[in-house]
């Protein structure tokens, strides 16, 4: 039976009753626009102007969307207090207002295979695809609506996935095709869906908000990745009490989030091609039911180490059919309802087990230190708990994943004057399992043997993009100007790794599964317009796993089955 990782769920929750405390007895209003996850380069510039000691340095940037109190912004979408204030409509009595949010228009394709995360409703597909998002935000006292609704339309071409790869066949199902709602094709033809995007109700009270939503939720400390809760899954409907500033204490700030939600499945099958292997053999029917959601996270900056962000984030989904209606199986952060569930194994035979929840947890670190232009973060997460103080020494590495980083600005002079910044950045994520899962059992990150949808929502993963099993390394490189930016990009895309080294399935050193990129991106500004473009190229090496052996070969001397791809994008918003 699979046990997995606890921390202390009644110092967390006493965390939260303060926070709650706290937000009522002060009854005040707060800025309560929020800078939605993913809204194209406004968020990094907020980031970064942090490491120049314009943004308050007690924001841990580990719980997004980030409102304007904590921004300490009027207008979020107004970097630099260039814009018109014209697109606020205030009511009359001046307690009230109404405003344009951004228009955006953005394009991405790939030229052979899906390859992108971080784009919320776009779906990973070969070829081109566009999403379109605008709205309204608009607020009366403490009551605050948002409404910007998404579509996306994509192409959805066919390409060569691993569910029709020769040799794999039962082995890919039992790793990925039954324990995991990750479709390779969103369906035979044209994909086109809507959303409510990034829209919430909410009622505010400085510092806590309570409110339902569909936004996009970003925890962690991460820049490309993060281990539990990232924009690359369409959001999804939730319930929220969070912070929308960092609390002042005398022992220092805190910051916090609950969320309670449902995830819904893709609809589509593992693999949809007339050349997948046997999946009327293999392929295992998932639940109906939807899943349900719920999750938080708490960070920390003691007033003795400025700039210093320590937390934890603990996420649990259940299948709602395998839900009671006890509080405690909606808050199992405490002590939740312990039930048995029953489940198809890998054969299709009925089993029962009292592992019903697919649970996660993670702790994190962020310091920013304003006065190098530099900051550093990780954040370290496991899937299995360990048995013991013991087992938590001698194999600390069991089950983990982990996401670690830097960035740095270094300031010079432009020949005009101005001051511009070269910005360096490193990212490392790494979800594949190490040598301790030869000798003991763990399920892949993301995937479940009772929560046969897996940690995902609407077919992709909440998670770190770059899906299960998977391991990446980035290095940037780029000239910065406010926010104009022209960068270049290095990365080590490692794809699927847990497949390759299980038993009995790819199981050969040499068929390595590994694209190498390099990409050259730029955002700039032009009054009320701000564009983004992005253009990358990849060499996938022993794409997906093939390797040939000629009658007469060195151990490395093997016949690959290389491809390239180009993957593009064109992004274009206006700024009300």
């Amino acid at each position: 039976m699979q046990k997995c990782i606890r921390f202390n769920p009644a110092a967390s929750c006493k965390m939260f009753l303060v926070l709650f405390i706290v937000g009522v007895g002060s009854l005040g209003q707060l800025r309560a626009q929020v800078l939605p996850v993913g809204t194209p380069v406004l968020e990094d510039k907020y980031r970064r102007d942090q490491l120049l000691g314009l943004v308050d340095s007690t924001v841990s940037f580990t719980i997004r969307p980030l409102s304007a109190a904590a921004l300490q912004r009027t207008n979020v979408f107004d970097h630099d207090g260039t814009l018109e204030s014209r697109n606020f409509f205030y009511t009359p009595d001046g307690n009230g207002y109404i405003q344009f949010m951004p228009a955006s228009l953005q394009f991405q394709t790939n030229s052979t295979y899906p390859y992108g995360w971080n784009d919320g409703g776009m779906i990973p597909s070969q070829g081109g695809q566009v999403k379109l998002s605008a709205g309204v935000f608009a607020k009366y006292k403490f009551l605050s609506v948002q409404f910007q609704p998404e579509v996306v339309m994509a192409s959805n071409r066919m390409y060569d996935g691993l569910g029709n790869s020769p040799g794999f066949g039962r082995h890919w199902y039992i790793t990925f095709g039954n324990k995991i709602d990750l479709p390779e094709y969103f369906g035979r033809s044209v994909y086109t869906d809507a959303f409510l995007g990034q829209s919430s109700v909410r009622l505010n009270f400085d510092p806590v908000s309570f409110g339902v939503s569909t936004e996009n939720l970003w925890w962690g400390p991460g820049i490309r990745n993060s281990l539990l809760m990232s924009n690359t899954a369409p959001g999804f409907p939730h319930f929220t009490i969070n912070t929308t500033r960092p609390v002042s204490t005398p022992i220092g700030s805190f910051e916090g989030q609950l969320v309670g939600g449902r995830l819904r499945s893709s609809g589509f099958l593992p693999s949809i091609t007339d050349e997948s292997l046997h999946q009327e053999m293999y392929y295992i029917p998932k639940p109906k039911s939807d899943r349900y959601f719920s999750g938080f996270i708490a960070s920390y900056q003691p007033k003795w180490l400025p700039g210093l962000s320590l937390g934890i984030i603990r996420s649990f989904v259940v299948n709602s059919h395998d839900q009671t209606d006890n509080l405690r199986d909606y808050l199992p952060f405490f002590k939740p309802v312990n039930k048995e569930a029953r489940y198809l194994d890998d054969n299709g035979d009925l089993q029962t087990d009292g592992e019903v929840r697919d649970r996660y947890g993670s702790a994190f670190f962020r310091w920013v230190m304003p006065a190098g232009k530099f900051e550093v973060y990780g954040e370290y997460g496991r899937k299995v708990r360990p048995e013991n103080g013991r087992d938590w020494m001698v194999q600390s590495t069991h089950s983990r994943a982990y996401v670690l980083g830097f960035r740095k600005l270094v300031s010079f002079k432009y020949f005009g004057g101005e001051e511009d910044m070269l910005q360096f950045d490193a990212e490392v994520t790494e979800l594949s399992f190490n040598r301790t899962n030869f000798m003991r059992e763990s399920p892949t990150w993301y995937t479940h043997h009772v929560v046969r949808d897996g940690y995902t929502h609407r077919g992709q993963v909440l998670g770190a993009g770059i899906g299960p099993g998977s391991n990446v390394q980035s290095i940037d490189m780029a000239w910065v100007r406010n926010i104009k930016q022209i960068g270049l990009r290095f990365e080590r895309f490692v794809q699927k790794e847990d497949f390759m080294y299980r038993e009995g399935h790819v199981n050969d050193l040499r068929r390595g599964w590994v694209d190498l990129g390099l990409a050259g991106y730029a955002t700039w500004d032009y009054k009320n317009f701000v564009a983004s473009a992005k253009l990358q190229y990849m060499h996938s090496y022993n794409y997906r796993f093939e390797i040939y052996f000629p009658p007469e070969h060195t151990f490395w001397g093997v016949e690959h089955r290389d491809k390239n791809n180009y993957h593009l994008q064109l992004g274009l918003s206006y700024l009300f």
